[in-house]
């Protein structure tokens, strides 16, 4: 119940602060995209609300990462929501040492700003960064995230369609686990539960 409510009130967010007129003649996206290559991981240093964030900086924490943007209208909705509900099934101790990410693939509207007002929503304990086009590429590219921009519309809207892996980067900075889109609450939350007990 309680996921759904959550489901229900990111969808009411969305529509009463996100969207925009025109929004709903953009071409979306039926499935999310494939992985561009197989992620190695490694380490970045993106913009936040706040300044630089850099996941060398995160060492000790598990890190959850999704790579989006905050028009999406659905994908991410559904995403971040089940990574929120993950989060809230671990004990207080655990999630202190878990921060969720939210990398925009879609840096030309989504500034640091407007990152702070949409992220966090969904769960204190999620940011969102972004970068320069060629920085988020980069970082994609070292996740194997996908992502392409569909052609603009005359009223200045696009979507962008993009892969859907929510990434667990344990507490020594690795990739240790990718759960694919729909993934449950239950295994996000066993996923970081495992990486926490590894890092021990």
């Amino acid at each position: 119940m309680y996921g759904l409510v959550l489901l229900l009130a990111g969808t009411l967010i969305w529509a009463l602060f996100l969207w925009e007129p025109g929004d709903s003649a953009i071409p979306q996206p039926k499935v999310p995209l494939a992985l561009a290559s197989q992620p190695t991981g490694g380490d970045f240093i993106l913009a936040g609300s706040d300044g630089p964030v850099a996941l060398a900086d995160l060492r000790g924490k598990v890190v959850v990462l999704y790579f989006g943007y905050s028009y999406c209208p659905d994908v991410c909705l559904t995403s971040l929501s089940l990574i929120a509900q993950g989060l809230s099934k671990l004990d207080a101790e655990s999630l202190q040492n878990v921060q969720g990410i939210f990398i925009s693939v879609d840096p030309e509207r989504d500034t640091p700003e407007r990152l702070a007002s949409y992220v966090p929503f969904f769960h204190p304990r999620m940011i969102g960064v972004t970068g320069t086009t060629d920085q988020v590429a980069a970082v994609a590219r070292m996740y194997g995230s996908s992502y392409r921009k569909h052609p603009t519309a005359a009223d200045g809207t696009y979507a962008v369609d993009h892969s859907s892996v929510t990434y667990i980067v344990a507490p020594d900075g690795k990739l240790s686990d990718m759960l694919q889109h729909g993934s449950p609450p239950e295994s996000i939350a066993a996923a970081i539960n495992k990486a926490l007990a590894a890092g021990k």
